[in-house]
């Protein structure tokens, strides 16, 4: 006797994937331009299908996720499912089109990285269009559990767990950053101690850079000052250029990161555990011939600017 294949349509699947990714079955009409009840019409139909409830409907508390134990076990099936469903529909695309390659990645790896790695991808490969966005860390690996059209993240692993393939491309030492003139700048060797009572400029809550000198500064059972914040390493370079603080950030060692700032920089070799930095696909997909050219020209591009993890002073 053949195994039961349940009915199953992509309508009924994108309908799910909609709903997970944006929270609410308003949002996931307004995406597919249907009606709330049209949405929820084809979610009774895949539940019923599937014999499962996969989200919660009745009304209460907001939830981070809208979806129950069994809906959070079926995404990432889901997923693969829309994704394999493009394939089939991608044999037959005119021959003349041009393949695209969604990538998100953070603002540091971004602006230092993937801006040049982007241009350069292109001039190499003209059929291939990467769609580059720019996130935080966690919402990478979010929108990589929710969003189907998200090819691959490229940024410093925040919690990856087992949902995730990891290829690592370099890794960072950190540098201490201040002003022209300041007395730390001066001095050759500067520890973590040294910068306890001093006001720090920091990346914001919840991101993998912030963590790793939180890690550093517990560690060596000290408290460190945290006067300011900002989301992205130019602009923490920026104030501590205007003179609001210090800051400890991770440098590229092309000097790329302070150029042209004036701004003085002291290594923190071995205090803070390197900041590594690389590709997170899904665990189990399989990346199309365009998504494997752009991987691996990301290996040498960004490869050579990784040796010799310290940056410049």
């Amino acid at each position: 006797m053949a195994d039961r294949v349940p009915s199953l349509s992509t309508d009924q699947v994108a309908a799910f994937v909609e709903l997970a990714r944006h929270g609410s079955l308003r949002s996931a009409a307004a995406t597919l331009h249907l009606t709330e009840q049209g949405v929820r019409n084809r979610l009774i139909a895949l539940e019923s299908r599937l014999g499962v409830t996969l989200y919660h409907k009745e009304r209460g508390p907001r939830r981070r996720s809208p979806l129950t134990r069994q809906g959070e076990q079926f995404l990432p099936h889901a997923l693969s499912l829309l994704d394999r469903a493009r394939r089939l529909c991608d044999l037959f695309t005119a021959a003349g089109e041009q393949s695209a390659v969604h990538v998100a990645a953070t603002q540091y790896l971004t602006t230092y990285v993937l801006i040049d790695a982007v241009r350069a991808f292109h001039r190499a490969h003209p059929g291939i269009r990467v769609r580059l966005s720019t996130r935080t860390e966690r919402d990478i690996e979010d929108a990589l559990r929710r969003d189907p059209d998200l090819t691959l993240g490229v940024a410093a692993p925040y919690d990856a767990g087992g949902d995730f393939v990891y290829r690592h491309l370099f890794s960072l030492d950190w540098g201490l950053v201040t002003p022209i003139g300041h007395p730390l700048g001066g001095r050759r060797d500067v520890t973590l101690a040294d910068l306890a009572d001093v006001p720090l400029i920091l990346f914001e809550r919840g991101s993998t850079g912030r963590q790793h000198i939180l890690d550093a500064f517990h560690g060596a059972s000290l408290s460190p000052r945290v006067d300011m914040e900002a989301t992205t390493t130019a602009v923490i370079v920026q104030m501590v250029e205007a003179g609001l603080g210090v800051s400890i950030v991770p440098l590229m060692p092309n000097g790329a990161v302070t150029r042209g700032r004036k701004v003085r920089v002291r290594k923190l070799t071995g205090q803070i555990r390197l900041i590594h930095s690389g590709i997170l696909t899904r665990r189990g997909d399989e990346l199309d011939s365009a998504a494997e050219a752009f991987v691996r020209f990301l290996g040498p591009t960004t490869g050579p600017k990784a040796e010799g993890n310290s940056p410049p002073v």
